[in-house]
Parts: structure tokens; sequence; C-alpha cells
């Protein structure tokens, strides 16, 4: 027998009704700047979603996306069968690595130290002056580097001085690392010390006060309160920058990229512009980028349990 809603049933869901399109209606300039950044995501985000397809059709202008021939797992096993993949796959996971390891602290450092600085207007001048390369653009931080570590700038002359002999920095593939990671760590620490700056000021004050009443040092209150106060604002970014292990930009890689440092600096991001859009590899580009957003998720997915798990915070 089947049993049929009962009228208080239907009765309460109409009501609800009714009180969603109530709220709706008194607070409608809150729901229409809600609605904005929701229009962006399902335009920009979610409608190419639909492209990608592409990755396994054999795609041609003529034909179109939805005409174009299917090959399914065509271009992913001609991807994980090339040479390339094992180089790329190296080069990537190497550099988003020693990037997350080594840009993860010098932000809590800064945050911290500009915390108990005792002079206001000194530690404001600091944190503008380390926030400031946040906007310089990525063209002009590679061409500052290019200016200062070429065979004829200011580091080598310097190091011939000291009567050394002149490196070719950016040509040198055992260099492209650290000077792709150290020269975003001197971009990006003073805007990252900001997000700290914002946990550590959330920090109940009574602590602190009642730590001093009982005799603790400044290493002492940073070590039992500070530290653990911006832990799960630290596990929160590193869960995230776990999640773009293999979709890192190409647009920084690409300006420091040159012949001779190529064995290095070679990343799946550059090969899939290389090949997407220099030779028109249209399909196979795709499927790589596939690849790409596929592991970054099941990494990201992974992270976000590992830290849920044994720590308790975690994006959900």
């Amino acid at each position: 027998m089947i049993s049929r809603p009962s009228r208080v049933g239907i009765a309460n869901t109409a009501q609800e009704r009714k009180n969603v399109i109530r709220a709706i209606k008194r607070h409608w300039q809150l729901y229409l700047i809600v609605l904005l950044p929701i229009v962006y995501l399902v335009v920009f985000k979610y409608v190419p979603i639909v492209g990608a397809q592409i990755a396994f059709r054999d795609y041609n202008f003529k034909d179109g996306i939805w005409n174009s021939k299917w090959v399914g797992l065509k271009h992913f096993n001609s991807f994980f069968s090339s040479p390339q993949f094992g180089k790329l796959m190296i080069n990537t996971l190497g550099l988003s690595v020693y990037n997350i390891v080594v840009g993860i602290f010098p932000p809590i450092l800064l945050a911290i130290s500009l915390n108990y600085v005792r002079v206001k207007f000194f530690g404001k001048t600091v944190q503008m002056i380390t926030y400031m390369p946040y906007f310089i653009s990525t063209v002009l931080v590679v061409g500052i580097l290019s200016q200062l570590l070429s065979l004829t700038g200011v580091v080598n002359h310097m190091i011939e001085a000291c009567g050394g002999t002149a490196i070719h920095f950016m040509g040198s593939p055992k260099l492209f690392k650290t000077l792709y990671v150290f020269s975003g760590v001197w971009q990006n620490t003073g805007y990252n010390a900001v997000i700290y700056i914002s946990a550590i000021a959330a920090v109940d004050q009574q602590l602190h006060e009642a730590a001093t009443v009982d005799g603790a040092n400044i290493w002492q209150r940073i070590r039992y309160i500070d530290i653990p106060s911006i832990t799960p604002t630290a596990i929160i970014l590193l869960i995230m920058a776990c999640g773009h292990v293999l979709t890192m930009g190409y647009e920084k890689v690409l300006l420091m990229q040159n012949d001779l440092n190529m064995e290095t600096s070679d990343i799946i991001s550059t090969y899939v512009y290389r090949i997407g859009l220099t030779s028109m590899q249209y399909s196979y580009s795709t499927a790589v980028g596939v690849f790409q957003s596929v592991v970054s998720l099941i990494l990201l997915l992974v992270v976000n349990y590992i830290s849920g798990k044994y720590s308790d915070t975690s994006l959900m």
C-alpha cells in the first residue's frame, strides 16, 4: 500500500517555501551580492567543463566539439607512454613540493615577529615594505631577476670582485628551482603573513596576560599560545597548496624558461601551453589538463581527509 503525504507535511512544506520567499524579498540585496559570484562560477568555471570532452575526441574545427570522432582514452595513453611523462612529473612535483616546504614558514615567522614589535610605526613600516612586492607583476619580477643575475649583472660583478668566476644563473638547470622558489618567497611572504597576523589578532589577550603573570617569557608565549592559534590556518593553507601541486601556474616558469634550463624547468603546465597553443594539439593538451585536474582533486581530498582525521582541521 502506497502511503500518501499527510496534510500536515504538505502544509509545513508550503509554509517553509513561503518563509524562504519572504526572506529573499526582505534581504534581496544580500542575495543579489551572492548571485554575482555564483554567475561567475557557472559561466567561467562550470560551463567550460563541457568543452573538456575534447580530451576524449579527435577534435577539429570543422566538426566541432560534439561531432568530432570519439577516441576514448587514446590521448591519455599517448601522454602516459610518452618519453616526456616521467620528466614532467618529476619536475612538476619537485618544484611544487620545494615551493610549499620553503614558502610555508617565512610568513609565519614574519607574522609572529611583527606581533611582538614594540614600536608600532616600525612594525607598520616593515609590514608595508614586505607587502609591496606582492603587487609587482610576474613579468617585472622575472625582469629584475634577469638583470641582477645576468653574466653582466650586479651579482656576477660582486662575485668577480671577490675573485670568483661569473655564473650563468638563469641558464643553470640546477639553480632554476631555487631561483623560482625564493623569488616567490620574496614576493608573497608579506601577503601571506597578513593571514597569520589576522589569526594571531583573534587570540584572546587574557591568555597572554595570564601567561605573563605566571612568568612566561616571549618564547614560551609564542610556543604555547601563538603557534597553536595559527596552526589551523597553516593547515588549511597547506591543504589548498597541495591541491595545486600539479596545476601550478605556467606564467612565471615560462618567463624564466630557456633552452639551457629546459631540463628542469619544463613542467606539465608549460608542456600543455606548448603543445596546445603552439602545436595546436587541442585534444592531447586537454587530456593532459584533465589528468592534472583529476590528480589535484584526489590529492586535495586525501590531504584534507588525513588532516581532518589527525588534527581535527579540514576544509569540510
